[in-house]
């Protein structure tokens, strides 16, 4: 099973930009399809961004297209997430996860690891 740490997290101002990161060890980066997921305070977590093993195929949640950029660089065993023109909607805690297998990857269920988060809070 890989390990992923989320990092870049913090505060910032509505229309700011942020790069969350999410290094994996322990496993072989790239046979996992990963994504991008958020929790604010009361809801539950929700789908952001999931990208396949090379990185050639990406899908993004309505509420972030445009905004949002996932990317991977397997030579690094590194996730990203650029995240630009932010809202204050976007404040949640944001979690990396893996999926060893072909599923749903809009849906938690799908996903074997997850990092611990990392917090993004966006004021107005």
């Amino acid at each position: 099973q890989v390990q992923l740490v989320e990092s870049g997290g913090g505060l910032v101002q509505a229309g700011g930009s942020l790069r969350l990161s999410c290094a994996a060890s322990g496993g072989t980066f790239s046979f996992y399809h990963m994504g991008w997921f958020r929790q604010a305070p009361g809801r539950e977590r929700e789908f952001v961004a999931t990208i396949n093993w090379s990185g050639s195929s990406t899908y993004y949640a309505d509420s972030v297209k445009g905004r949002v950029t996932i990317s991977r660089d397997n030579a690094k065993n590194t996730l990203y997430l650029q995240m630009n023109s932010l809202k204050p909607e976007d404040t949640a805690v944001y979690y990396c996860a893996a999926a060893r297998y072909n599923g749903n990857y809009y849906n938690t269920g799908t996903y074997n690891c997850w990092g611990q988060g990392t917090q993004v809070t966006v004021s107005s």
